[in-house]
């Protein structure tokens, strides 16, 4: 194992270093935040695709082929799709607004009503994205270093805390087009056709096991229903992938390259699938499907090889893990924090915005990596996040963006009542039911709907400045956000 250790090693140090680069041009909120907003198509695409193929869609992808087949693809599919609908429906005018996070958005689209309560759920969301993320260290150094599953979590999750904190959106960039190039080869160039080939083939693969493992919709249609409702519309309003928009240095490359970045996630979807099917023939009795990944990347790739596999799957995690960190501390100081104490620094204290862009970092880190010591369920926390995300903020951010008569009291109540249904029938029918969110989409879209049309519409003034802003025509800078009394 020492060429393998060698490798991850190597891996982890070069992540750190890639921090200490990034604080050197982090010198400004823009730089800190968004990475100054000018990332060309080729790295727009690349940390596109990290972040938002993590741990869930590498170790649990490979783990739903495990357990269903080709069809355990559709978990990663819809993420896939909802990127693909994110960057070419939406993401030019996302990155024309200039602002730092959704509630910013809300704020300007609703006349500055919105942003406190959307801030939170928001900050719940990505609290508990980067908490999941963190959890999945324990089961990738466990495998490495055979440590326990404290120190694995307290390892991982430092090392990501320590870039992000340094050097903030330019540092996690960087890190994550290491990260997408070592997964790119690690997972499809290297695990896919060893996996097919210890597995005898294709051929054999169908010789071995059932017809359903073969089947396009053998997970079940009201499984990959829901996947498209809590992944594919997740990816459509998450702070974490929209913080990714507002880096794009134009239009063009938010759009383009984001269809990139969507297309290359089928195409990973599909790789995890056969990889897990290929499992289930080598290893028929797991005792967790989850198990898949770790178990043939052990057992069945060379020396050097397995450890690039290895930093692969800890690259996926990373690159979440950091994209949820640097997501949950931007909502907690902009759009909490600021808002509670009642006014944002000035523009000419914007150094010192970056000071405390990365106390909150640490602070979020520190948090996360707790949390993430406490709790076991790694599904159940994200069923719970994305539940939340969906339920209460996916139809006040896309019904601004597609209804002009959508109102601000139409907005509140959409968040409170679906964030409520949620939460009550997540109590009531299970948090891993499919329920919450059907039923709490729905309680959001009639409330929106309903109070936006009983309230005075949106003032023309301030759709008259939204416009503006979609269109690119007003400076960059962030809407001023109302005080807690307001």
């Amino acid at each position: 194992m020492a060429v393998d250790y060698t490798v991850i090693v190597v891996y982890l140090a070069g992540m750190l270093a890639m921090g200490w680069w990034g604080m050197r041009r982090a010198k400004s909120k823009s730089e800190f935040l968004v990475a100054g907003r000018r990332l060309g198509p080729a790295m727009y695409s690349g940390t596109m695709a990290a972040i938002v193929l993590g741990g869930a869609s590498t170790i649990g992808g490979v783990g739903l082929g495990y357990q269903y087949g080709l069809s355990g693809a559709w978990m990663v599919v819809t993420i896939g799709l909802g990127i693909l609908a994110l960057s070419l429906f939406f993401s030019a005018r996302i990155a024309r607004l200039k602002v730092y996070t959704v509630s910013e958005m809300l704020d300007l689209r609703y006349g500055g009503k919105a942003g406190i309560i959307s801030g939170i759920v928001m900050w719940a969301y990505t609290l508990m994205l980067a908490v999941t993320s963190t959890i999945a260290y324990a089961t990738i150094f466990d495998v490495l270093f055979d440590v326990n599953r404290t120190v694995a979590i307290i390892l991982g999750g430092t090392i990501v805390v320590a870039y992000s904190t340094l050097g903030g959106m330019w540092s996690i960039t960087l890190t994550d087009m290491v990260q997408f190039v070592v997964k790119t080869i690690g997972v499809l160039l290297l695990l896919l056709p060893i996996a097919v080939i210890r597995a005898g083939g294709f051929g054999e693969m169908k010789a071995k096991l059932p017809t359903s493992y073969f089947d396009p919709l053998g997970v079940g249609g009201e499984t990959i229903f829901t996947y498209v409702l809590i992944y594919t519309f997740g990816m459509l309003i998450g702070q974490d992938i929209w913080q990714r928009v507002f880096t794009a240095g134009s239009d063009r490359t938010a759009k383009w390259g984001g269809t990139v970045a969507g297309t290359y996630c089928l195409v990973y979807a599909v790789a995890g699938a056969i990889i897990g099917t290929a499992a289930k023939v080598l290893y028929p009795k797991l005792a967790s499907p989850d198990d898949a990944f770790a178990t043939i990347v052990k057992d069945e790739l060379p020396i050097g090889v397995r450890g690039l596999v290895l930093a692969a799957a800890l690259a996926a995690v990373m690159s979440t893990s950091s994209g949820a960190l640097i997501a949950c501390a931007t909502v907690a100081n902009n759009d909490i924090w600021s808002r509670l104490r009642g006014a944002m620094r000035k523009a000419d204290e914007e150094h010192d915005e970056v000071k405390g862009n990365r106390v909150f970092i640490l602070v979020m880190g520190a948090a996360v990596i707790c949390a993430a010591i406490a709790l076991n369920d790694v599904v159940e926390a994200l069923t719970v996040a994305y539940n939340l995300l969906v339920g209460g903020l996916l139809v006040p951010i896309l019904g601004g963006l597609l209804w002009k008569r959508g109102t601000a009291q139409g907005a509140l109540a959409a968040v409170a009542v679906g964030g409520l249904a949620v939460v009550g029938l997540m109590a009531g029918y299970g948090i891993l039911a499919n329920e919450p969110v059907y039923y709490g989409l729905l309680a959001s879209l009639a409330a929106y709907v309903v109070v936006s049309l009983a309230t005075r519409p949106t003032d023309a003034a301030v759709l008259a400045a939204w416009r503006d802003r979609l269109a690119g025509r007003a400076p960059e800078s962030a809407p001023e956000p109302v005080s807690a009394h307001q």
